[in-house]
C-alpha cells in the first residue's frame, strides 16, 4: 500500500480516534472503506444517468423502440 498525506476536519479526527467502535483495524481502514463506499457510490450514479439517458433515447426514438421489439420476440422464452 501507499502511504498519502492529507488535511482533514477536527470532527473528522475526532470520528477517526473510534474506528475500533466501528469495527475497524485501524484508523487508515475507515479511510480506505470510506473511499471504496464513495467510490462505489460514484459509479452507481454515474450508471444511473447513463440509463436516464438510455431510457429517454429509447423513448424518443420509435426506430429503436421497434428494433427492441422485434428482437424481443425472437428471444428464446
Amino acid at each position: 500500500m501507499v502511504q498519502a498525506k492529507f488535511v482533514i476536519k477536527e470532527t473528522h479526527q475526532q470520528f477517526l480516534r473510534h474506528y475500533k467502535k466501528y469495527g475497524f483495524k485501524d484508523k487508515s481502514a475507515v479511510i480506505r472503506a470510506a473511499l471504496d463506499r464513495l467510490q462505489n457510490e460514484l459509479e452507481e450514479e454515474k450508471l444511473k444517468l447513463s440509463a436516464d439517458l438510455y431510457a429517454e433515447l429509447y423513448e424518443k426514438d420509435a426506430q429503436l423502440r421497434e428494433l427492441t421489439e422485434s428482437a424481443l420476440a425472437e428471444w428464446p422464452k
